[in-house]
């Protein structure tokens, strides 16, 4: 067993990054079309981006009017399987609603 000597010191070797990057961001859009009904797009809001009634009226009413919105902005997976998702819940109700991400 080694005594304890108050007098040894040891050299500690530590490295550090120099620099962090944040990953890529990624905005999430819906895309308007003739077909999928407004309600739909509302609920699809509030449980896929978890959006309150309101934002989500919104948010709904700028595709409408301006053609896409935006849903949120995230990593390149979660966008991606927020899209994804979109996709399915949209099929699954027989709309042909698009979504789509760009980078921040």
């Amino acid at each position: 067993m080694q005594e304890y000597n108050p007098g040894t010191e040891e050299e500690v070797i530590s490295e550090t990054r120099k620099s962090l990057q944040e990953p890529p961001m990624f905005r999430v859009v819906l895309h308007n079309d003739d077909y999928t009904t407004m309600d739909f797009v509302v609920e699809l809001l509030m449980h896929v981006f978890y959006k309150s009634f309101e934002d989500a009226t919104r948010i709904m009413l700028r595709v409408h009017r301006a053609g896409k919105g935006e849903c949120g902005v995230y990593t390149y997976e979660v966008a991606e399987t927020k899209i994804e998702t979109v996709h399915q819940l949209a099929k699954q109700r027989g709309f042909p609603l698009k979504s789509s991400m760009e980078k921040v």
